[in-house]
């Protein structure tokens, strides 16, 4: 068992006093622009393996973290030292510091008219109960959706079940005018079974998330995962070739990492990006639609304001297919001649299709449906990729039987135009909230 001393965690009131104090002392010592974010986080991890306790772990950790802008010089420094003395002499090393770099013109804090300036809806993102529930109660729920698959089935090599939860508060104070203060929960529990068969050891799992204790659902996790991994059994080679393919949700959002990179500032400022120069333009089948929104109740991506202080607003990421907007932090806005927008993303929304996944297979002729992507790489500058596959063949809307050992190779800037029907089953559990997705002509490498 591993336990964490226990920390003294403050208010929000004393955050922004220590905050403001903090800003205070390095304007007073040559800085020219600082941003302080005060946080505590705590933390609880239990694994179960195979009906034994295998680690308890709970964290409490809090900490201040600044930025510092010196003389067009730019630096940031974390720590866990939370005395006003202590943190005054950090402070002034850190200044010290930072007049060693070199300068850098186009680094500041945001243009203040770009802050969030307070009177947000509550978003419904913290559960103030959550921090009440006892040990045995996380332990039991863990237990409970091991037992759902151990010893369910003779081949069972190995069952794990995982209960965890998370819950976060912080301040930010910018010597420019920002104050904000956010909190957010989150709890899940998941199940990974190893099965022992004659051709190999499949392995799969089973999550399920929530923001709130109280909605969590904590059934059928094991069975779900038990499941999964039973149909990996005695798998197979498909010749290589062009098919139909569908991606299921669950692991839909790896397909779009690439996408997000190229969007991001600093990829396009380093030419990292095969989307340099596309905003406006098709990158996509019409069929693609994706909005960032961060204002969703109760979602895991939603938020007031980002990691800078910039106002979070709903804004089209990707409309039919055209490419509207990027990601652009303040840093990468200047470099870039570009308004910032935000670094990162919040809740992105994908517009859904009618059919659910069963009715997705139900309606492919011949194909291969994706259920998750064994490493491999995409070029940020050309989109070329390549991923390696596991899933199963479909024939006449039918699974017929697992396949693995493959990879799917392209380009992203050709890819997405094969993208031909998005379903109608996201995860609202997600801040991606992607459903299945079904492809025409994609190349699938085999025997």
């Amino acid at each position: 068992m591993q336990k964490s001393e226990k920390t003294y965690i403050m208010n929000t009131n004393e955050k922004y006093k220590l905050a403001d104090l903090v800003v205070a002392h390095a304007l007073k010592n040559g800085a020219k622009e600082v941003f302080v974010e005060i946080y505590d986080n705590r933390s609880n991890n239990i694994e179960i393996r195979d009906q034994k306790i295998d680690s308890l772990k709970e964290s409490n950790r809090s900490g201040l973290s600044i930025s510092l802008y010196v003389d067009n010089r730019y630096s940031s420094h974390s720590t866990n030292r939370m005395k006003e003395a202590e943190l005054y002499k950090f402070v002034e090393e850190a200044i010290n510091a930072t007049r060693y770099l070199a300068e850098d013109e186009f680094r500041s804090l945001p243009d203040p008219e770009l802050y969030y300036q307070g009177g947000g809806q509550d978003l419904k993102i913290f559960d103030s109960g959550m921090d009440s529930v006892d040990a045995k109660t996380k332990i039991d729920l863990a237990t409970n959706a091991l037992n759902e698959a151990y010893q369910k089935d003779d081949r069972i090599l190995s069952v794990s079940s995982y209960y965890f939860d998370s819950i976060s508060n912080s301040v930010m104070v910018a010597s420019n005018g920002f104050k904000g203060e956010s909190g957010n929960t989150n709890t899940g529990i998941y199940v990974t079974v190893s099965m022992k068969t004659e051709t190999g050891r499949p392995n799969d799992y089973w999550v399920e998330s929530s923001l709130f204790f109280d909605k969590l659902k904590t059934s059928g996790i094991g069975t779900k995962a038990l499941e999964r991994t039973s149909r990996k059994i005695n798998p197979k080679k498909i010749a290589s070739g062009k098919y139909s393919v569908i991606v299921e949700n669950r692991v839909a959002a790896n397909l779009l990492s690439p996408l997000y990179d190229s969007m991001t500032g600093s990829s396009i400022y380093q030419k990292q990006s095969f989307l340099i120069g596309k905003q406006g333009l098709p990158v996509a089948s019409e069929v693609f639609t994706a909005i960032d929104d961060p204002h969703i109740p109760s979602a895991p991506g939603s938020r007031l304001f980002d990691n800078e202080g910039l106002k979070a607003v709903k804004r089209p990421i990707i409309e039919k297919g055209v490419l509207k907007d990027y990601y652009i932090d303040t840093y990468y806005g200047k470099k870039l001649g570009m308004k910032p927008t935000s670094g990162s993303s919040s809740n992105v929304v994908f517009e859904t299709g009618t059919r659910n996944l069963d009715e997705l297979i139900a309606f492919m002729k011949n194909g291969v449906l994706i259920t998750g992507f064994i490493g491999g790489n995409c070029n940020g500058s050309t989109g070329d990729f390549s991923y390696g596959i596991e899933g199963f063949y479909i024939e006449n809307g039918q699974i017929v039987y697992p396949v693995n050992e493959m990879n799917i190779t392209g380009n992203m800037t050709q890819f997405w135009f094969n993208l031909k029907e998005m379903g109608s089953d996201i995860r609202e559990d997600d801040s991606i909230r992607i459903p299945s997705l079904r492809f025409e002509g994609v190349q699938l490498s085999g025997i």
